[in-house]
């Protein structure tokens, strides 16, 4: 019977997997001793305390903003008493009133001002800190807007919501600096702490009977003294706990500050979104014109050599009939040559409507293609000294062969001119002809195509024509999808 325990033992450990057993509870806080003795020695506890000790005294960078508020109300009221009069004549204001509101305005415009900008400053300051320091990157918020007029550059700052989120980052963010002052304090009085032992004989060697004061020790819960030493070492127990605190509480710390900064000082969730669709947008674009581009090579290398090597047999074949042959037979085989022939010609027009070769050499050359094989005779002027996006050089490709195409057809024009350039991130393409105008994009015309494709990218087209003209439409694309 005991040997049949044994084998049975034996073979359910052949068997059958081996369940790991749940940790015990002294593995588990012999595990949380070690983390805790480790961590101030770690890469992530030096950034943390680092992160804490720059953020402690770039925060406090907020109160300064009173300070300014205070000096200029200041300024004011005493420019204001050295031009106003001491007495108020009879019936007029009291003294005082006219400062006031003055100092008001000049509140109200420092907070319009101000407070936004410098919230934005100071947020760029925190981001790049998180970055540098901790590698938490935060996106940068969209920039601020410029309004026009007198009236619109105060409307626009009133309106700059990531200025007026940064300056209640700086707010609400005050609590987190107290629990980051006090990573600080607990690594920074901590290790003075442990110091205690080792400087007391050297400079607590008094001779018998005299009279000392106690020595003040500073820990998170107070302070206490100590008098000899033996009470030195409470002193290295309350820094040797400090420094093993110190790391957490900067840990906290840090994890709280750049939650806050990807909530406030980062776009709106809005502007995130129609950043994450832009981007979307633009791989879309890019990979679009890439597969044209391997469509149309695909053609060129592929199906457009076997139609040219079908119509080159049928040549030889037709050629290598005899006089006597059937009528019928050199009927077919002209037939089929010329069959070939044509639909080499529509494959090769359909790989040009796909991707025209000559982009591969750049915008440039292709439109001066273009304006070589136009019907009306075309004056090019390009200045691109950087080449644009893949797909805005060939929308822009097509923008000025329909242009070209509308002006030999409708226009009766005896010039066109083309203008290509760059105008900051922007693609300028303008074509102007001296025809009869008359272009409205509303008839259904193929300048409403060309609108429509240039609002894929975020561009745009415009029309001057009047009636008996001269007509130019303007392409405003960027140069990158």
């Amino acid at each position: 019977m005991e040997s049949m325990g044994s084998t049975g033992s034996i073979m359910r450990a052949a068997g059958e997997p081996r369940v790991p057993s749940a940790p015990s509870a002294g593995t588990t806080l012999t595990a949380a001793t070690a983390a805790a003795v480790r961590a101030p020695f770690t890469a992530r506890a030096r950034r943390d305390l680092l992160f804490c000790l720059a953020e402690v005294p770039l925060s406090l960078a907020v109160f300064a903003f009173p300070l300014v508020l205070s000096g200029l109300l200041l300024t004011v009221r005493l420019l204001a008493n050295g031009t106003s009069p001491s007495t108020p004549a009879s019936g007029g204001r009291p003294p005082g009133v006219a400062p006031g509101l003055l100092g008001g305005f000049v509140i109200l415009l420092a907070v319009v001002i101000i407070l936004p900008r410098a919230a934005r400053g100071l947020g760029v300051l925190h981001r790049r800190l998180a970055a540098s320091v901790l590698g938490q990157q935060v996106a940068a918020p969209p920039p601020p807007r410029r309004g026009r007029g007198v009236l619109g550059r105060p409307a626009a700052m009133l309106r700059d919501g990531p200025g007026w989120r940064a300056a209640a980052y700086l707010l609400v963010k005050l609590p987190v600096l107290v629990v980051e002052a006090y990573a600080v304090f607990f690594a920074a009085v901590g290790l003075a702490n442990l110091t205690y032992p080792f400087w007391w004989p050297l400079f607590r060697n008094h001779p018998p009977g005299t009279a000392l004061q106690p020595v003040t020790v500073l820990t998170p819960f107070g302070s206490f003294g100590v008098a000899s030493f033996a009470g030195t070492w409470a002193a290295f127990a309350a820094g040797a706990a400090m420094v093993l605190a110190a790391p957490w509480v900067a840990r906290a710390g840090a994890a709280a500050d750049v939650w806050l900064m990807r909530g406030m000082l980062g776009p709106g969730r809005l502007a995130q979104r129609v950043a994450d669709l832009e981007q979307s947008r633009a791989l879309a674009v890019e990979d679009s014109a890439a597969t044209l581009r391997r469509l149309e090579r695909d053609l060129h290398d592929g199906a457009q050599i076997r139609l040219a090597t079908l119509a080159m047999n049928l040549g030889l074949a037709r050629e290598k009939l005899s006089a006597d042959a059937d009528p019928q037979v050199r009927e077919l085989v002209d037939a089929a040559h010329q069959g070939a022939k044509d639909a080499l010609a529509d494959l090769r027009n359909l790989a040009r409507g796909i991707h025209p070769p000559a982009l591969d050499h750049g915008l440039p050359d292709a439109l001066a293609t273009l304006a070589a094989g136009s019907a009306v005779p075309v004056t090019l002027s390009t200045a691109l000294p950087r080449r644009p996006a893949p797909a805005i050089e060939t929308m822009a490709y097509f923008c000025a062969a329909e242009l070209l195409a509308n002006a030999a057809k409708h226009s009766h024009a005896h010039q066109v001119t083309v203008d290509v350039a760059e105008q900051g991130p922007s693609l300028v393409l303008s074509v102007g002809d001296d025809g009869v105008g008359g272009a409205d994009p509303a008839r259904g015309s193929g300048l409403s195509g060309l609108a429509q494709r240039a609002r894929t990218v975020d561009g745009q087209v415009d029309v001057v024509s009047p009636p008996g003209g001269p007509t130019r439409v303007t392409v405003t694309l960027p140069m990158r999808a």
